[in-house]
């Protein structure tokens, strides 16, 4: 939607776009900088939004390693900020990008004025369910692929409960793009996953941060459940609950009017 604002940076393609104070926002697992493109073009009337790809997605390159985590990709968010000459932000992170979110306002808490974490979570992956993950993302690494069976266990697990009749053209974008990957682009999407599905417990640091924070999740959410958003609501200190209905674990896409609103009006009153 933004062709005309992307810039590169150490092999991570990002937008830029808007004046004001800064705004950085992660994107989920599987996903890109292009899930935000209606927030982002109400955000930009108010604010500077630096909307970044991770590793492996959209036109981002790789890991450069193998060993590469949420936490690196977090300092190489640091070092963009020195490069742009950003002194502090605004952090808006949804499902893996709330992750590395998180690492980046452990890692420079003073450049931190706002988190908003979407969708995610501070502790670590239940083991059960990492487990499930990593296997189905060895057999696509393994494949070059993602395969008809790991596809249908994925694409219900993004979208709310009626996303079949309310939002069709989301599950078929969705499902058109693990299908249409291949090959290297594998291999990047799923070191991604990996590191995110074996991310390390943040909770305890998360617990410490000082500064206005904003939770929101899907009602429905089968990824990130809102029990897990009451947990670091109990945990982080001053933070706040937005819960949205109608929503899976994609509420900036299921429910796009209502999460613009709800980042509008939160980092207006916390930023400007």
């Amino acid at each position: 939607m933004f062709p005309a604002n992307r810039q590169r940076f150490q092999g991570i393609s990002y937008l830029d776009i808007g004046q004001g104070p800064v705004l950085v926002l992660g994107h989920a697992f599987l996903w890109d900088s292009g899930m935000w493109d209606h927030q982002v073009a109400r955000l930009s009337q108010h604010f500077r939004c630096i909307v970044p790809d991770f590793w492996g997605h959209g036109a981002s390159e790789p890991a450069p390693a193998a060993s590469a985590t949420l936490a690196d990709y977090a300092q190489v968010m640091c070092e963009l900020l020195d490069h742009l000459e950003i002194e502090t932000v605004g952090l808006i992170g949804h499902s893996m990008g709330g992750s590395w979110a998180i690492e980046f306002a452990v890692q420079a808490p003073a450049r931190v004025r706002a988190l908003v974490l979407l969708d995610s979570f501070a502790g670590l992956e239940p083991e059960v369910v990492n487990l499930k993950y990593q296997a189905m993302l060895r057999e696509a690494e393994d494949n070059q692929s993602f395969s008809p069976t790991c596809i249908d266990t994925f694409t219900p697990l993004q979208f709310g409960r009626n996303a079949g009749s309310s939002h069709p053209e989301l599950i078929k974008v969705f499902r058109s793009r693990l299908a249409h990957w291949q090959g290297a682009q594998v291999t990047a999407i799923t070191q991604a996953g990996q590191m995110w599905f074996g991310r390390r417990d943040s909770f305890e640091d998360a617990e410490k941060l000082a500064l206005p924070c904003l939770l929101m999740v899907g009602a429905e959410d089968r990824i990130r459940s809102v029990l897990e958003s009451h947990l670091m609501l109990d945990g982080i200190t001053g933070s706040q609950l937005q819960v949205i209905a109608d929503a899976g674990h994609l509420c900036p896409l299921e429910q796009p009017e209502i999460v613009t609103e709800g980042l509008l009006a939160f980092c207006q009153n916390v930023m400007e």
